[in-house]
C-alpha cells in the first residue's frame, strides 16, 4: 500500500513537470517509422503549392491555326500544351451549354435531381429560338431525355426547361453559372444566358472554356454515354399527341476521331464556328478548344490537328497511391498519441514522350512536430515527386481521424498506466 502512495505522490509531482515542459506523449515502444519515411516540420511547406502540379507550363508549339483563339489542356493535370488568344474574350454560341451541362450533372451527383425525374416545358423555354427540339409549352421529359436533346442536337428549348427545373428560372440559373466560372477560375468569362444565343455582355475565352470542359470530363465522364451518340430518337408527348423525333450530332469528329470524347459544338452570326473536343487514349485527357472558325470544316480540323499533337508528343504519368500505407503518426499535446493519415488523392504528371515513367521517383514525408489540437483533413505530410532530381509535383497526406489536445485528466489517466500498469 506504502508503495501505491508514495507512486501517487511521485504522480502529482511529475504532472506539474509535465505542463512546464510541455512533455505530453509517453512513449511505450519503439518509433513506429519505416526508413522510408522522412520528417519535416509542417511550417516548411508552402499549401498551396500542394497538387498544383504544372497548370500552365506552357511550351512553344510550332502549329498554325486559322482560327482567332485556341487552347489545348491535357485533363488530369490542366497543364497548358498550347494557346492562341487563350484570354481573348470573345462569343462562345452554343459551347456555353458546357456550364449548363456541368450544373445539370453536378445536381445529379448532390442527388436534387435523378435522371428519371420529370421536367416540364415552360412557354418561356419553349419560345427559344436558334438550334432546338421543338419542345412545346407543358410538354413534359425526363431529365435523361433533356440530356440527350442538349448534348447531341444543342438544343436551346431543352437547356432552358432544365434551368427551369434546377433553379427555378433561367436567370437565377445564370447567376450560378457565373459563380461556378469564377470558383473554376474563369476569369474572362460572362454569362447571360444558359443557350449561348447572342446577347450583348455574354462572353468567354478559349481557355475558360477549356477548364470548364476539363471539369466536366474529369469530374462526370458520363457526360460521354450522351455527348458521343451520332444518332438518336426522342417521342414528344404533347396534348395533340406523341410524335417521334430524331436527333443528330453536330460534333462531326464524334465519327472521325479515334478516341473522342466529346464534347460541344457553337455557331452563330457573331460569333462564328466554335468547339469544345475531347479525346481520350492510354489514360490521358486532352481538350482542344477553338473559337471564332471561319468555317464548320477549319474548326474540326484544327481541333483534329490540336489532340493529334498532344497525343504524338506527350504521356500521362499516373500513380494511383494505393500501394502506400501510412504508419501511425506521433501527435504531441494530444489526448491520443497517435492519428493515422492517408493519402489525399491520385498523381498525374504530363510528360513528353521520351520520358520514362520508371525514372520517376516519390518520396514520403511525414512532419515530425505535429501538435494537437488536429482536425480530420488536416495537412499532416506531403509525397514529393522527381524527375532528374527536379521536383515535379506534390500531393498531400491529410489525417483521417482528429485529435483532441490532452487535459490534466489526460495526464493522469496516461501517467497511471505507465506507472502502475506497465511496472507491474
Amino acid at each position: 500500500m506504502k508503495k501505491y502512495i508514495s507512486r501517487l505522490l511521485l504522480l502529482l509531482i511529475i504532472l506539474n513537470l509535465l505542463f512546464k515542459f510541455d512533455y505530453f506523449t509517453i512513449k511505450t515502444s519503439a518509433s513506429l517509422y519505416t526508413e522510408e519515411y522522412i520528417y519535416n516540420s509542417p511550417e516548411e511547406v508552402d499549401d498551396d503549392y500542394l497538387v498544383t502540379v504544372n497548370k500552365t507550363e506552357n511550351t512553344e508549339v510550332n502549329i498554325e491555326i486559322e482560327s482567332q483563339a485556341a487552347v489545348l489542356i491535357e485533363g488530369s493535370t490542366g497543364r497548358l500544351i498550347f494557346e492562341k488568344n487563350k484570354d481573348e474574350k470573345l462569343k462562345p454560341a452554343s459551347v456555353t451549354k458546357v456550364m449548363t451541362l456541368l450544373l445539370i450533372f453536378e445536381a445529379i451527383k448532390s442527388k436534387q435531381i435523378t435522371l428519371s425525374d420529370e421536367v416540364t416545358v415552360s412557354e418561356h423555354a419553349a419560345s427559344m429560338g436558334g438550334s432546338q427540339v421543338f419542345l412545346e409549352p407543358f410538354e413534359i421529359q425526363t431529365v435523361d431525355t433533356m440530356l440527350k436533346c442538349i448534348s447531341i442536337s444543342s438544343a436551346n428549348d431543352a437547356s432552358v426547361a432544365m434551368a427551369d427545373m434546377i433553379a427555378g428560372s433561367e436567370e437565377e440559373f445564370v447567376a450560378r453559372m457565373n459563380i461556378r466560372a469564377k470558383e473554376l477560375g474563369m476569369n474572362n468569362t460572362n454569362f447571360i444566358n444558359c443557350t449561348g444565343l447572342d446577347e450583348d455582355n455574354h462572353y468567354t475565352s478559349a481557355y475558360d472554356i477549356a477548364l470548364m470542359s476539363k471539369e466536366l470530363i474529369i469530374k462526370h465522364p458520363e457526360v460521354s454515354n450522351y455527348s458521343t451518340i451520332w444518332m438518336d430518337t426522342f417521342t414528344h408527348k404533347t396534348r395533340k399527341g406523341e410524335s417521334e423525333f430524331g436527333l443528330s450530332n453536330t460534333n462531326k469528329l464524334i465519327r472521325s476521331y479515334d478516341g473522342i470524347t466529346g464534347l460541344k459544338t457553337g455557331s452563330t452570326s457573331l460569333a462564328k464556328y466554335c468547339l469544345s473536343a475531347t479525346a481520350k487514349k492510354n489514360n490521358m485527357d486532352l481538350i482542344a478548344i477553338i473559337l471564332a472558325s471561319p468555317d464548320p470544316k477549319t474548326r474540326f480540323r484544327e481541333a483534329a490537328k490540336l489532340l493529334n499533337y498532344g497525343f504524338a508528343n506527350y504521356s500521362i504519368y499516373f500513380d494511383d497511391n494505393k500501394d502506400i500505407l501510412i504508419e501511425p503518426i506521433k501527435v504531441r499535446r494530444g489526448n491520443i498519441d497517435y492519428i493515422e493519415g492517408k493519402v489525399e488523392g491520385d498523381f498525374s504528371y504530363l510528360c513528353e514522350k521520351s520520358v520514362i515513367h520508371d525514372d520517376i521517383k516519390k518520396e514520403i514525408i511525414i512532419f515530425e512536430d505535429i501538435k494537437a489540437p488536429i482536425n480530420e483533413n488536416d495537412l499532416v505530410g506531403e509525397i514529393k515527386y522527381y524527375y532528374n532530381n527536379n521536383e515535379i509535383g506534390t500531393i498531400k497526406i491529410i489525417s483521417v481521424n482528429s485529435v483532441n489536445q490532452a487535459t490534466y485528466k489526460d495526464y493522469f489517466y496516461k501517467l497511471l498506466n505507465k506507472l502502475f500498469i506497465k511496472n507491474n
